[in-house]
């Protein structure tokens, strides 16, 4: 007669874990710093479509390294999580704490309940009015969450990265010099790197900007990015961009599918730029509702194949 198949329940998360962090370590690394004006997303990506930094909300951003089916998954769960919570309620009532705990508890469920984890990890960033109420939220395949002060490295070889960030990051820097820091930490350690840094071209950039009165994420590509990397000045301008008007001046990116219209743009209607006096729906009055911080994220369905990220 034979015996039964058996494994302790140590050694069952002792190996999904082992399989996560193995298959997340082969993607490359993504850096997340706070800056004096808002929050600072670098990753090493080469394309130009596939993401590893989006949006989540007003003043919310995201950062993935992994599986890209995986993560995507999540990023628009995410999504509509807090546009469903600041539609119910009140849009000051969506937080970023609020999103990490609701990837917190489905990538846990997902870690316990199903044979294979998500190989992903996670970074929710809320920018605040001041620096010292900006949030970094880092989120493991496990559904552990952290709150880390000041940066956050995922994926590669994040631990020489991160040593490399906690020589030479001090809070109080200007974007540009966040830049040239967290782009150096990745390059240290980047087989991509060409000459001392990685070139625009292999990079995605992007902001949360405080100073911007609504939607506070955009994306830095093209000319200005060269320019704050220090190579060629943007053809247009009259003087090298700066970092205070990098956001006003650099040229939007194409929006993804779905992305919400005139996202990146400005002078659109429903960016930071618009007049809100003329978007068809009017603003949410405070007081409205309360709401719980109990709701979560619907279970994301799992999609097979994709390469890391």
């Amino acid at each position: 007669m034979t015996m039964p198949y058996y494994a302790s329940a140590e050694q069952v998360m002792r190996d999904r874990s082992e399989y996560a962090r193995k298959n997340i370590a082969r993607g490359r690394s993504v850096a997340v710093l706070t800056y004096t004006d808002g929050v600072l997303f670098i990753a090493e990506n080469p394309s130009s479509t596939l993401h590893k930094v989006g949006e989540i909300y007003d003043r919310i951003g995201f950062a993935a390294i992994g599986r890209y089916s995986e993560f995507e998954n999540l990023r628009v769960a995410g999504v509509r999580l807090a546009d469903l919570r600041g539609y119910s309620y009140n849009r000051r009532d969506v937080t970023g704490r609020i999103v990490a705990n609701a990837y917190a508890q489905t990538l846990g469920s997902i870690f316990t309940e199903s044979m294979k984890p998500y190989e992903v990890e996670l970074c929710v960033a809320e920018v605040g009015a001041t620096p010292e109420t900006d949030q970094l939220y880092r989120l493991t395949f496990d559904g552990s969450l952290v709150d880390e002060p000041g940066f956050v490295v995922m994926g590669g070889q994040s631990e020489a990265v991160a040593g490399q960030l906690r020589e030479h990051f001090h809070a109080g820097f200007s974007l540009v010099e966040a830049l040239e820091v967290g782009v150096a930490a990745l390059s240290s350690v980047s087989p991509a790197a060409t000459g001392a840094q990685l070139p625009a071209e292999q990079l995605e950039v992007a902001v949360l900007d405080r100073r911007a009165p609504k939607r506070a994420f955009r994306r830095i590509t093209g000319a200005a990015l060269r320019s704050l990397l220090g190579g060629s000045p943007a053809p247009e301008a009259a003087a090298p961009v700066t970092a205070a008007d990098v956001v006003s001046t650099h040229a939007p990116s194409a929006p993804a599918p779905g992305t919400p219209a005139g996202m990146g743009d400005p002078a659109a209607v429903d960016t930071a730029g618009g007049n809100e006096g003329s978007t068809a729906r009017p603003p949410a009055e405070d007081g409205v509702g309360g709401g719980t911080e109990g709701s979560g994220i619907e279970r994301p369905q799992d999609e097979s194949g994709g390469d890391q990220q």
